[in-house]
């Protein structure tokens, strides 16, 4: 239960956060420890809402799991939710379990932190075929969605993947790597069957700019490095640099470090590639735009590549040369897209709630009384955890401002929610169920580690029937597969 700190002849604000990955739970955080609230002027109780049944949202369903620095950020949100201050609701869908209306009833204000799960589009001839997939729905996958389908298709030796960001490095490093190296990790069992059957030889990653233009992240770029027995394999005609890669080398040390690295490895590189021996090989290619998949019997077969040079503005333009590369799949990783929720205004080119610095705005853009954004929904699939921080701080210093002008809830009482919830049969997860979860799992790698001998810190539990039901308690015996 939350515990807010009272003072006498305080404000007391209830506030309703729907989406507990780092937008919401920094959100929730900056929120209880507003001046106001340690002035003693304000008071406030936070619920925090998640259609999931665990905590963290893409940094549990979206990141992958042999990034090092997930433990720290899974602790530090941990830290936040474990001080008892604000209530964890998991397992609840926001627009049919509660509606916009219901959150209204019960809180004097609501803020949206549901993200962007979904792949942004690729429109190019041949993405619909057989062997094309998203990178986000291959990351959900390996990453133990609930609500993803347990088999994934890894019948490809080689492998296109399309993007030049953090979340193409993740879906090319996973897709190269031996599942064996991925036992020391969190993932599911389903999933370490999948990518030790795949018969991949070559992941081939393509950017349509040059190698100063990347969007992924001197971490992500070392981690390829890290992988045994895969061969990275560049290409020196990819190796272009104009007056704007100039200038982002010299100002930029994130630009300076990864071209850095990247032409440290070419020159490393043996000048016949065929003497590299590693049985799976990671190719990184520049200066290729995607023009068509193409296809064989309705399956993916190739894909076709206009080369690509800078334009000296550090953008590209085509060359009117074309190449193919035989390939058998297709991942597309270029960029995450957010979801319309029920019952407020959406942005569908954008994929944000329309807002003006977090506050959401109505078809006529006027601010909805009340109603706050946060995260990629309301920004975009951009920035990483620090831009996460700075933009839940402007959203909840508007909702401060705005603190004489909310409408006031009509059942601010804490046990109003969780009666309605109740009453409509909702298996809601908490906090402290959480907690049952996350020692569940660690369990789970206690016990592999014992018969395996690779020490497993946890093993996810994905069914979601099984995650809730080992969150509420149950007494009935629960077979995790």
């Amino acid at each position: 239960m939350s515990q807010p700190t009272t003072f006498p002849h305080a404000r007391a604000l209830r506030v309703a956060v729907v989406g507990s990955g780092p937008a919401g739970v920094y959100a929730a955080d900056i929120l209880t420890k507003s001046e106001a609230v340690k002035s003693g002027a304000l008071t406030v109780s936070i619920d925090l809402y998640d259609r999931y049944p665990a905590p963290y949202g893409l940094i549990r369903y979206g990141v992958a799991p042999d990034h090092p620095r997930i433990k720290g950020i899974v602790n530090a949100l941990h830290k936040v939710l474990d001080r008892g201050d604000i209530r964890f609701f998991g397992n609840v869908e926001y627009g049919t379990d509660l509606t916009i209306e219901d959150l209204q009833a019960h809180y004097d204000a609501v803020i949206f932190a549901t993200g962007a799960i979904k792949d942004a589009d690729l429109n190019i001839p041949g993405i619909e075929l057989e062997g094309s997939f998203g990178g986000a729905d291959f990351v959900s996958w390996f990453d133990g969605h609930p609500d993803v389908s347990r088999e994934w298709p890894l019948e490809a030796k080689e492998i296109a993947v399309i993007g030049n960001g953090n979340v193409a490095l993740d879906v090319a490093r996973m897709l190269s790597k031996h599942a064996e190296d991925l036992l020391v990790t969190e993932i599911p069992d389903n999933v370490y069957a999948g990518l030790k059957a795949s018969p991949v030889t070559d992941v081939h990653v393509f950017g349509r700019r040059g190698p100063a233009q990347v969007k992924f992240t001197p971490l992500e770029l070392r981690e390829l490095s890290h992988s045994r027995d895969v061969d990275i394999v560049l290409y020196p005609e990819d190796f272009e640099f104009d007056a704007e890669s100039d200038r982002q080398i010299q100002t930029n040390n994130q630009t300076k470090t990864m071209v850095g690295t990247l032409t440290n490895w070419i020159a490393e590189q043996p000048e016949d590639v065929s003497e590299l021996k590693a049985s799976r090989r990671l190719h990184l290619h520049f200066l290729h735009n995607p023009v068509e998949v193409l296809g064989e019997d309705g399956k993916v077969a190739g894909i076709k590549f206009e080369r690509t040079e800078l334009d000296g503005t550090g953008n590209a333009v085509g060359t009117g040369e074309f190449i193919d590369y035989p390939v058998q799949a297709v991942y597309r990783a270029v960029g995450y897209f957010g979801s319309a929720l029920p019952e407020v205004e959406f942005d569908h080119r954008r994929g944000v709630i329309p807002n003006d610095g977090g506050r959401v705005l109505d078809a006529a853009g006027t601010h909805v009384p009340g109603v706050y954004a946060t995260g990629w929904i309301k920004r975009g699939p951009v920035g990483l955890i620090g831009h996460t921080k700075g933009d839940a701080l402007e959203t909840v210093t508007y909702l401060l401002e705005d603190l004489e002008n909310l409408p006031a809830a009509n059942a601010p009482e804490e046990t109003a929610v969780v009666e309605l919830l109740e009453a409509r049969g909702v298996q809601y997860t908490t906090w402290e169920g959480w907690i049952a979860l996350d020692a569940h799992e660690r369990g789970l790698g206690d016990a592999a580690t014992e018969i395996d001998g690779v020490v497993r810190e946890r093993i996810k539990v994905v069914p979601r029937e099984d995650m809730v039901s080992i969150s509420r308690k149950d007494t009935a015996e629960v077979e995790v597969s």
